[in-house]
């Protein structure tokens, strides 16, 4: 029987959700960062459960073709990616076959592999994520930025990370020499005690900055010196804000924002229409992929002229307003009021006039609307990773809308609730997986269903 501490041969078989290597050892499965299909590797065995294990690849044996040298010097310690190690397309194949997986094995559907479309990777999977969150340790005189190690809180430091879009290198040194010249203490989780939490940059592709530090008070030293340094490191930087937190926790963002300095928000164009990226916002990590998806879920709602929309976790609009160009009317459900307000000023900003939005949880506003006699003709899901509540599948059916299209970032909630929708009389038509987070595990799906439509 394995035992922790044992030094293992093995044969990678696949890759896991999290492009982790899966050998397996007389029928057990060990999952092993780091090693490709195919790759016969030296294996210490760190963690033993009933029916699983994890290992730590000490040694490759024997390499796999699709294996290349990572370039980010911190790749084998940081957390922040987990595939830098195997060629772009490696990557994409092993998230194909998570769609498909997880269509099939969770979902109940009777797919091939053709079914699944090959996942429309980035034309440049590098310098491609708008938003970063990096955690702050160390001490004032000596403080350390970066990401932390995978399954733990210790940061991994970095001076630059190369599928950030851009500026942050000059975002670290700033924020490191403010701290030093201003004695800033940074946050330690053990004790609550310190001010600087966490360091967050969000950049346009039109090359804007803005910067969020989070910190346990809104009132911080030296402001103006740190706004001097940012203006003179990092390009494109105009916005500075602070973000409260002072609970004991690991929430990156607080509840409430204040602006030091420069503009309220930056913004964004996708598919022809500008959306505002404010500090506390949600907005997809990836500008170029996110018009990829959208505009595959727009085209997937095949929208007739008359039809009415309903877009379940609308956020701030974005998908929203671009089903709007198509449909006569369109409704928004969003729990979160400053996301809603958000999207009011998008729809207003882009001269949309058939977008309405409304403040609620979804399980608790469109059952509500259905029973008042709401017949949308398409639905759009685009929940949370934990997927819909039952009674918003509830809705759904009692609904009947023409067709549901549903996006997700997590495949298998995704093929759960398909499950229970097709159980409804919705059949699958297409998906399409899109890459939203390059050399990282995960996988954006954009899956319609109709009724009548094939088995």
């Amino acid at each position: 029987m394995m035992q922790k501490n044992q030094r293992l041969r093995l044969r990678c078989e696949r890759l896991g959700s999290e492009l982790e290597g899966v050998c397996l050892d007389e029928g057990m499965p060990v999952f092993v960062p780091g090693v490709l299909p195919g790759e016969e590797a030296d294996v210490l065995c760190v963690k033993v459960q009933p029916r699983y294990a994890f290992g730590r690849l000490m040694e490759v044996l024997v390499p796999s073709p699709d294996r290349v040298e990572p370039p980010c010097p911190v790749y084998d310690r940081c957390g922040g990616c987990s595939g830098q190690h195997m060629r772009y397309e490696a990557t994409l194949a092993a998230k194909r076959t998570q769609v498909y997986d997880c269509l099939t094995r969770i979902g109940g559907l009777p797919l091939h592999l053709e079914d699944v479309p090959p996942v429309l990777g980035a034309q440049d999977p590098w310098h491609c994520r708008n938003k970063t969150a990096l955690p702050v340790g160390g001490t004032a005189d000596a403080p350390v930025l970066g990401f932390y190690r995978r399954r733990s809180h210790q940061i991994v430091p970095i001076d630059d990370c190369p599928v950030a879009m851009g500026g942050l290198m000059g975002v670290i040194a700033a924020v490191k020499e403010w701290m030093r010249a201003e004695r800033v203490q940074p946050y330690d989780e053990k004790t609550g005690r310190g001010l600087l939490r966490h360091v967050v940059t969000r950049v346009s592709r039109a090359g804007s900055l803005m910067v969020v530090l989070t910190a346990t008070r809104a009132k911080l030293p030296g402001v103006p010196r740190l706004v001097e340094r940012l203006s003179a490191r990092a390009p494109g930087f105009c916005s500075l804000h602070v973000s409260v937190n002072a609970e004991k926790n690991n929430v990156i963002l607080g509840r409430e924002s204040h602006r030091l300095y420069g503009e309220d928000a930056i913004f964004e164009t996708l598919l022809g229409l500008t959306f505002e990226m404010p500090p506390l916002s949600f907005f997809q990590v990836n500008p170029d992929q996110t018009e990829r998806l959208y505009q595959t879920a727009v085209d997937f709602a095949a929208l007739a002229p008359g039809d009415v929309a309903v877009d379940a976790y609308a956020g701030a609009g974005t998908l929203s307003l671009c089903l709007a160009r198509r449909a006569s009317r369109v409704i928004g459900i969003e729990i979160v009021p400053q996301a809603v307000e958000g999207a009011r000023r998008n729809a207003a900003r882009n001269a949309v006039a058939n977008a309405e939005f409304h403040v609620a949880a979804v399980e608790d506003l469109l059952p509500r609307l259905v029973a008042d006699g709401l017949r949308p003709d398409i639905i759009v899901l685009d929940p949370p990773r934990k997927g819909v509540e039952p009674a918003v599948i509830e809705a759904v059916l009692a609904a009947r809308p023409r067709r549901v299209v549903y996006v997700s970032c997590h495949v298998p909630t995704q093929a759960r609730d398909v499950q229970l929708l097709a159980n409804g009389g919705y059949r699958f038509e297409r998906c399409q997986p899109v890459d939203m987070f390059c050399y990282a595990g995960g996988v954006e799906n954009v899956l319609s269903l109709s009724r009548g439509a094939r088995g």
